[in-house]
């Protein structure tokens, strides 16, 4: 597995990152412990993980499965996601995070997490706040690097900005979603993270399993269950922007096989290719399903195939601007905001 460095820490991280998201989702209960298994055995060092996921559960299988390894690996998680009802459990407020710290040591069962990010922009808490509160949580030992998730780019630099300004702890790495059919990184926030030495951390590289080649042209989607109950404008085929992915993936397997390699593989060599990018998140639900991903590390893809796959879907572009993943800003959200 190759590796490459975390955002100038000094930090070596596989360019691989088990991502956790389907551990609770897994058929079998012993799932989570072979998946780790197993991809530590390949050479993944880095794992990543959220207080979210599970509501708290997958942290607490992370933790079993890396009893005994824990030192082995570069340890991940994410605060930002409501925990309970009270409305003071959640967002990047000093209060909050502190505590979120510690239930997420609790859970993951370690004194200190070598990352530690915020899933989520908060409209709500002035952006010196968490910085403060996780620059604390630095200089005591408990956090060895901070970082964002699917924040934009005039977010991602306003935080280098107040780090520099204030002296607080910077944030070294971004986790933005991007794949083929999910290029709107490339505009902004991947040269963002290039001009501020960040590292970027790539979720949803397989699309939401449009990737994968789950969700086929012709093929019935169920919106009644999973991921298309939870999503459906990300997934009704109904949609023009669904229907557009989906002739997209037509071409892209098509593609594969010329290449010689699978859908999956093409994708995940698709999200290595772009300088900016680090490590791509991989989120296996069972052992196989990591086995052939790991099949496809070494793929490289020449010129002429990112040139025919940018003829597919322009670099910077969205197909679904529902699969982004980010957030609707108050402005935006609330009427209130915008109707006075």
């Amino acid at each position: 597995m190759r590796m490459a460095t975390l955002g100038g820490t000094g930090i070596q991280v596989s360019r691989y990152c088990l991502g956790t998201m389907m551990f609770d989702r897994c058929d079998d209960p012993g799932d989570p412990d072979r998946i780790v298994g197993a991809a530590l055995d390949a050479g993944i060092n880095f794992i990543d993980t959220a207080d979210a996921y599970g509501h708290g559960a997958v942290e607490e299988m992370v933790g079993r499965a890396l009893r005994g390894r824990r030192d082995r690996v570069v340890l991940a998680t994410k605060v930002y996601f409501a925990m309970g009802d009270d409305p003071n459990m959640s967002g990047g407020s000093r209060r909050w995070i502190t505590r979120a710290v510690e239930d997420s040591l609790r859970r993951l069962g370690t004194d200190h997490l070598d990352l530690y990010q915020v899933h989520r922009p908060d409209p709500r808490t002035d952006i010196d706040e968490t910085l403060s509160v996780l620059s604390d949580l630095v200089r005591a030992g408990k956090v060895r690097a901070i970082g964002t998730s699917t924040f934009p780019a005039e977010r991602i630099v306003e935080a280098q900005w107040a780090a520099e300004r204030r002296g607080h702890v910077r944030f070294r790495c971004e986790q933005p979603a991007y794949s083929i059919l999910v290029r709107g990184a490339e505009a902004a926030v991947l040269p963002t993270c290039r001009r501020y030495g960040m590292a970027a951390i790539v979720w949803s590289p397989l699309a939401g399993g449009f990737l994968t080649g789950k969700y086929r042209l012709g093929r019935p989607v169920d919106l009644r269950a999973g991921r298309p109950a939870r999503y459906p404008k990300r997934f009704d085929p109904a949609l023009p922007a669904n229907a557009r992915k989906l002739e997209v993936v037509e071409e892209l397997a098509g593609l594969a096989a010329e290449v010689g390699c699978s859908l999956p593989h093409l994708a995940l060599a698709f999200t290595m290719a772009h300088p900016a990018v680090t490590s791509a998140i991989i989120g296996p639900r069972t052992p196989a399903q990591l086995a052939d991903l790991l099949d496809g590390a070494d793929l490289r893809l020449d010129d002429d195939v990112l040139d025919h796959i940018d003829d597919l879907v322009p670099p910077g572009t969205t197909i679904n601007p529902a699969d982004a993943g980010s957030q609707l800003p108050p402005a935006l959200a609330d009427p209130a905001e915008r109707r006075r």
